[in-house]
């Protein structure tokens, strides 16, 4: 193993600056919002929530509207369980206090879209997932066979939990997968650039928001 002295952050803009070939985008892209719960977003409220780019939902909004504006999905996902707690399996036994996972409710403050984000009740596709990726027993893969989608614009948090778990998921069904940097967030400075290196590395194209804007501003739907 290669041992260095630099942080995950100075480690990720070596990559940024690697001009590696990248995905690209596709024919008919789909936006994925993970998680923009209260839980993780109003970190002045509750104890697990966290900022990184204060501007994240103000660009998330933009994008969903321009998706809207030319008939591409969009997609928020957020996470909410029984009052058993069954239903988050192995992954909600680690803990077991008020601010656990698996103490997310449905109709819950905590389990709320952050009331900032725009979203379109009458359009826009909203899941409640149970694990970390937004395709794992989700009827995500069958939406976009539907819409023909060949590229997925992922936002949201954690950029090392659910983000990520997304992104993996997203790459090995295939699709050309991308991450606006300003529109991801996580707890810690450390995690957060080192997954932004890891999927920057192996399994997406991690861009400028405004670089997705732009795309999205020219974007001819193809189907």
């Amino acid at each position: 193993m290669e041992t260095s002295s630099k942080t995950a952050r100075e480690l990720y803009e070596i990559v940024k600056a690697d001009k590696r070939r990248r995905f690209g985008f596709g024919r008919k892209p789909a936006l994925v919002n993970v998680d923009l719960q209260n839980a993780y977003t109003r970190h002045q409220e509750f104890v697990t929530a966290y900022e990184t780019d204060p501007r994240q939902i103000e660009h998330v909004n933009t994008l969903a509207k321009l998706f809207r504006s030319h008939h591409c999905p969009v997609v928020w996902t957020y996470v909410a369980y029984l009052d058993s707690g069954e239903d988050c399996g192995i992954w909600g036994t680690r803990s077991d206090t008020p601010d656990s996972l698996q103490n997310i409710k449905p109709g819950s403050r905590r389990a709320a879209l952050d009331e900032r984000c725009e979203i379109d009740r009458d359009r826009d596709i909203v899941i409640n997932k149970r694990m970390a990726s937004a395709f794992f027993e989700t009827n995500l893969g069958s939406l976009f066979t539907w819409h023909k989608v060949d590229t997925v614009i992922v936002t949201g948090g954690s950029t090392s939990g659910c983000v990520r778990a997304t992104v993996v998921d997203s790459l090995s069904r295939g699709y050309r997968t991308v991450v606006p940097e300003e529109c991801v967030a996580d707890k810690h400075e450390s995690p957060h650039f080192a997954n932004l290196y890891d999927m920057a590395l192996k399994y997406a194209d991690i861009l400028p928001v405004a670089e997705v804007v732009a795309f999205m501003e020219q974007y001819k739907p193809a189907n």
